[in-house]
């Protein structure tokens, strides 16, 4: 009874992941596609991820909040609706041609996305048996790795439209590269709105569907405010590294395309498709052979593997050139596949009533998307080149490792009556 009940809620939450994950990597697409319609710098370019991962450190707290005041089901209605209104948004975005407002637009789906993983993570961790809590949160962060694999190959071909070549862009008046530009933006706006359209039936799904509510232990002090629940000393731990795997995570995918062009010298929809069929499979492949060999090795040690193996890998992302660098990047992406949702799960481990608090300061440090690939931006500005970006990654790597090694395990400060 047990199993049936949270099968088919289990299914809807899981395609969350996906939809999400479907749209986080259709930013890898834009930002080349925006930095050329409107002849932007890397740093410039970054400020995608920005708009997106912001969202994720204003809005994280406030939908921890609403979820344990109004319940996880309403949680997702409402953060599908707000992802719907920021995909239809593209459409005005592209129609004033300006790139603030595809930035908004962005956000907007940002803040819908927060609620989601507010509600989402925690919730699929606390849908069964508490000793499996963390691969099968793995398992279903791997539907996010199916959709990295799709939408880079989808989005290329939908929004990385052939256009102007820059030799033609130059040769054009003013005006004339103005137009053309314009038309290359607008290539979004079809994509972005099937997108809304299908986010909005699902949130018709949720409306009708009977999700089972997760009960607490009755027995567990709960913090007095959600910055409280900072004394589990696993938790800070937890935030710290999450906030570096995402930076990590969305250097590596969201300048893929400009990397591999850079030190492939190859087109930019060639360079899609190895982001697609190689950091996209290699990632979701990662996240279920990590579900298999979890079976086998303690969740922490597996991440510290991992981690190491990251660590080396940057290595020739930073200093080889050609494919190898390619290859070594996709690596990354297979060995790094793990890391979100095990970090996410050890860091929420045992926190009885302050679950949800956890849940929202780990989604909070998602705003790593938001500050690292900035960093990443400006040291290739600096340099030249987008290899030595690889720098910050190599520094996270190392953040995360640690935590792997010492900062997941289980203290906590106990509340005072003060």
């Amino acid at each position: 009874m047990a199993k049936n009940k949270y099968f088919f809620p289990f299914i809807m939450v899981t395609s969350l992941f996906f939809m999400w994950g479907f749209v986080h990597n259709l930013d890898p697409i834009l930002i080349p596609h925006l930095k050329k319609s409107f002849s932007l710098t890397n740093l410039q370019s970054s400020l995608v991820d920005s708009s997106v991962f912001i969202a994720y450190f204003l809005m994280a707290i406030p939908a921890g909040l609403a979820v344990k005041k109004y319940g996880y089901k309403k949680g997702i209605i409402f953060g599908l609706l707000l992802f719907a209104l920021g995909s239809f948004l593209f459409i005005p975005a592209a129609d004033t041609g300006e790139y603030v407002f595809f930035l908004g637009a962005l956000f907007i789906i940002a803040c819908g996305l927060t609620i989601l993983e507010t509600v989402a993570n925690p919730y699929v961790s606390l849908l069964g048996d508490p000793e499996t809590a963390t691969s099968r949160l793995n398992f279903a962060q791997s539907f996010n790795g199916l959709a990295a694999t799709l939408a880079p190959i989808i989005g290329a071909r939908l929004i990385l439209t052939k256009g102007s070549s820059d030799e033609e862009l130059n040769a054009m008046t003013e005006n004339a590269r103005q137009i053309a530009l314009a038309a290359e933006a607008s290539s979004v706006k079809g994509p972005y709105f099937v997108l809304g359209s299908v986010i909005l039936i699902i949130a018709v799904i949720f409306y009708f569907l009977r999700l089972p509510e997760i009960e607490q232990n009755e027995n567990q002090t709960e913090s007095k405010n959600v910055f409280q629940a900072f004394r589990h000393k696993h938790l800070t731990w937890a935030v710290i590294a999450q906030f570096f795997y995402v930076g990590a995570q969305v250097s590596v995918f969201s300048f893929f395309i400009l990397y591999a062009v850079e030190v492939a010298q190859i087109d930019r929809v060639i360079a899609a498709d190895y982001l697609g069929w190689g950091c996209g499979l290699a990632f979701m492949l990662g996240r279920f052979i990590g579900v298999f060999f979890m079976r086998f090795i303690k969740s922490e040690r597996l991440l510290a593997i991992y981690s190491v193996i990251c660590i080396l890998l940057c290595i020739p992302a930073i200093f080889m050139q050609g494919i190898i660098a390619v290859y070594s990047v996709i690596g990354i992406a297979f060995f790094m596949s793990i890391m979100f949702p095990t970090i996410f799960s050890l860091g929420i481990k045992g926190l009885g009533k302050d679950t949800e608090y956890g849940s929202s300061l780990i989604v909070m440090a998602i705003v790593g998307g938001a500050f690292l690939p900035l960093a990443f931006g400006y040291i290739s500005d600096l340099s030249g080149t987008l290899q030595f970006g690889y720098i910050v990654t190599l520094i996270c790597f190392v953040v995360i490792l640690a935590f792997a090694l010492k900062g997941h395990k289980i203290e906590k400060k106990e509340l005072t009556n003060g």
